[in-house]
């Protein structure tokens, strides 16, 4: 696992454990879309993948109203650019399996 729930609750600003499972099923979600992107699975070592899973985690958090998980356009960019980054780090650069 890339993110831990309290962690990624810090980064978000939320109190309290009424959306923990819309959370963790973020964080997953996450962490599934960085595998398929990049082919690699990442660890909590990795401070770029962390990263991108806290932004990609609080732009579909904050668009839950948005069918679907999908990438809003303001943080597209950012995204795209962190992918490339991770895609393209050598092998065994805080990288698990």
């Amino acid at each position: 696992m890339i993110l831990e729930l309290e962690e990624t609750k810090d980064w978000l600003r939320v109190d309290g454990n009424e959306e923990d499972s819309t959370i963790l099923l973020l964080i997953g979600a996450s962490e599934e879309y960085l595998k398929n992107a990049t082919g690699r699975v990442f660890d909590f070592t990795n401070n770029q993948a962390r990263l991108f899973c806290l932004v990609l985690v609080t732009d579909w958090y904050e668009n839950r109203d948005l069918i679907g998980v999908k990438v809003s356009e303001k943080v597209r960019y950012s995204i795209q650019s962190m992918l490339a980054q991770l895609q393209y780090m050598p092998e065994g650069d805080n990288t698990s399996g």
